[in-house]
Parts: structure tokens; sequence; C-alpha cells
């Protein structure tokens, strides 16, 4: 079978850990290539509800292996906090597997991050403040601190020492902050190094074979398209690469592998954080769907902005990543809206564009051009077939098929693992 890739098609928290989830049943691997604790998965099991941040969201479905590859950064006080907490609540985490070249998140970058983007004032890009871009830019400069380090001591001592150069004269010079010790960062990284030991692996040559052998790899990506560095909507955006390319070169896998890739879009819009967002909205609507879609952010606690769908995101979408098919989110949230209005092109300065337009001054100023749909009221959320769908509800998931660059073949329409209609099988030979 070849190598799955989901991502999310928006700007992030569009239901990426359920809809692994649900494959996970027919997965071996999962497969987390990029981000860190930014990035938020919720996923309901009956009565339980589970917030991830670091963990792939595969790991609560026993029998299959999750896998932290080489693209993400670690905090490794987040990673066994985590796994303590699942393991409380009875999830086996023994399986769980750590590239040997993922990047470690450091007490200094998130202190770098935090006063960083405080002295950035009206110009802050809405980072988290746990470090995630520092190391992302320590690891491009050549300064980062990989998991391997951590079983060398003098090589760990004299990479920290180098990294705090700059960083030091940074924190009391610019930032009036106190600097940091190499022997105390030091100290706490080896504090994890023997119970993190059992973890850390080859990933990519574990994958390769997995894949040699039939086996069924899923890899998930954290954030979403329009939060890539290179695709997205800059310099609002995350550090990493957040599309299905993302996926080869966060994991060691090369791209002939990967014959299915599954984009996560909502029946609305939100994002969180700074940047353009032209279908954005500011009145009853807005809170109507922060509310009843409960948008607030996984990881932050942030309320969510939130805005109508945007078909020209979802074709940019489908196009940056290949994307073979589509799982739409939270039809639910929508019940009750006597009608519902989809952005089908941008006009900007009077000029209309049925594309994303490549000027990021441009997005910032287009205008949506909606068209509206009518609404339902029924309930849906016990719906399992697309047939028992309010027929409004069937038009709506048809029109968005038909402007949105690729089929839809699964829709969520409640919370739960099992609210989900299945209309294609997206595992099947393309």
């Amino acid at each position: 079978m070849p190598a799955v890739v989901i991502i999310g098609a928006q700007w992030g928290d569009e239901g990426k850990g359920k809809a692994t989830d649900l494959l996970a049943e027919h997965i071996d691997y999962v497969v987390k290539f990029n981000g860190g604790n930014n990035a938020g998965h919720t996923v309901v099991i009956g009565n339980e509800k589970y917030a991830l941040h670091l963990l792939p969201s595969g790991i609560l479905t026993p029998g299959v292996t999750p896998v932290i590859s080489n693209g993400v950064v670690i905090d490794l006080a987040v990673l066994f906090e985590e796994i303590d907490a699942l393991n409380a609540r009875g999830i086996d985490t023994s399986k769980l597997r750590v590239s040997s070249n993922a990047h470690v998140i450091t007490p200094y970058n998130v202190t770098v991050d935090k006063v960083s983007e405080r002295f950035l004032g009206k110009r802050a890009i809405g980072t988290t403040g746990r470090g995630i871009g520092p190391t992302y830019a320590d690891k491009i400069n050549r300064v980062g601190i990989r998991v391997q380090d951590l079983y060398d001591k003098s090589i760990l001592t004299q990479k920290v020492e180098g990294a705090l150069l700059a960083k030091n004269n940074l924190l009391t010079k610019v930032y009036n902050r106190a600097a940091i010790r190499v022997d105390e960062v030091v100290a706490e990284l080896l504090s994890y190094a023997d119970r993190l030991r059992p973890m850390v692996a080859d990933t990519a040559l574990e994958l390769y074979q997995a894949l040699e052998n039939k086996k069924t790899v899923l890899f998930e990506g954290g954030q979403a398209t329009m939060l890539d560095v290179d695709h997205g909507t800059y310099p609002f955006v995350t550090s990493s690469n957040s599309t299905a390319g993302g996926a080869s070169t966060g994991s060691g896998i090369g791209p002939g592998e990967f014959k299915t890739v599954i984009g996560i879009v909502k029946a609305y819009t939100t994002r969180v954080g700074a940047g353009p967002f032209p279908t954005e909205l500011f009145d009853d609507n807005g809170e109507f769907l922060r509310a009843t879609g409960f948008e607030f952010g996984t990881t932050t606690g942030r309320p969510r902005r939130c805005g109508w769908y945007d078909a020209l995101i979802a074709r940019y979408s489908a196009r940056i990543n290949g994307v073979t098919d589509f799982v739409l989110t939270k039809l639910d949230v929508l019940t009750g809206l006597k009608e519902i209005p989809v952005c089908v092109a941008y006009e900007v300065n009077g000029k209309r564009f049925d594309e994303m337009p490549y000027s990021q001054s441009d997005f910032h100023h287009a205008k949506p051009v909606y068209e509206n749909f009518p609404g339902w009221t029924e309930d849906i959320t016990g719906c399992r077939k697309f047939e028992d769908l309010p027929k409004n509800a069937q038009d709506y998931i048809i029109a968005l098929e038909k402007i949105s660059g690729a089929r839809i073949s699964a829709i969520g329409v409640g919370p739960g693992r099992d609210a989900i209609i299945v209309r294609h099988d997206m595992l099947a030979a393309k």
C-alpha cells in the first residue's frame, strides 16, 4: 500500500486528528512529519475527549505505531506530559518511535520566542510562544540540537554553548533579560535522555521497510496549507512545510511513494493568529460559528476567527498538495442557518480573481464574492449515509465539490469518532 498523506486545506484546526483517527483503523503507522506542540488535535472516542499537541493522533488506536519523524521539533517536557496523561487514561504509548534527527526545542528558544514576539508589538505574527520558530531557525542556521545529541554530553554542551553565544547577547543587550546558563540547559535536556532512549530510532529506515513490507503508512501534517512557510499567507505562517511536499522531507520517504493525499477542510473557515482572512465575519454569524463549533484553539485556547467557506483556498490547496480526496468536517455546525454564503471569487480594486492572487497585498485587500445556498434545520448528527442528509445539505456538499478541486469523500456531521459519512474509499488504489 502506498503512503497516504493527510493535510489541512485551510489555516488549521480543520479536524485532521479526527480524520486520521478514522483511517487509523486501517493503518499500520501514523507519522507526524512537521511542526511541534503548536499544533492541536482533538479526538473524541465515545464519551472521552483527547487533546493532543505533539503526539500523532493515531496513538489512540491500538496496534498502530505512532512516529515522530525528523521534520518535527520536540519539546521533551511536553512529550512526556502527553505520554503520562495518556498512560493515566489507559492508553498504551509504548510503540511510539522518535527520529534521532528530530530537533529539540530548548528552554532558550522558548524564551526567545516569547520576548521577540512581544517586542514586535502591532506587527506580531501570532506565534504560540512555544519556541517552534526559533528552533526551526536554529535548524536552518545549523546551531540546532537534535535528539541524538542527548547521548553525547560533550557534543551537546558544545552545541548549546555555540547557540547561546548570540542568544545571550540578544537577551541581555536588546531585550534586557538575564543570560541563560549553558550548564542549566544541558542538565535539563539530559534529564530526559534515559526515558527517551527506547523510543529513538532511524525512523526513515523503519518507515521505508514498512512500506517495502506492504504496510500502510499515514503521514499526518500539523497546521495547514495556508500556514506553510513557502505556500501560505507569509509572514503569518508557521515555520515548517505543512503541505504534502513536507511529508517527504519531514520523514525521509521518497515523493514517489505518496499516491493518496487527503485534504481536510471545514464546511466553513477558521484561523488563529494574525494575517489576512477574506471571508472573516465580525457579526452575529461569526459568533454563531464560533459558539456552535466551539472554535477555540486546542493548543492555545484562543478564540478562532471564523468565516464562510472559501472555494479559492480549497482549489489552491487541492493544487498545491495534489489532493485526491477532501474530508469536509463540521457540517453539523451550519444546521439552523437560513442561508449559507460560499466565497466563489475575490474582488480586488475592481478586478475579479477566480483563483488565489499571487500577491500577498492583493490577498490582504480581497473582498469575497459570495454565492448563497439554502440552509437546513434538521439534526444531521445521526446521519451515516449521504442520502440521510437533508436535500439542502446534500446540495451544499455537491456544490462545494464542484468548485473545490477534488472529490469530497467523507463528511463530518458531529464531534464523535463515528459521526462521519463516507462517500468514497480513500484508501483504494488510485
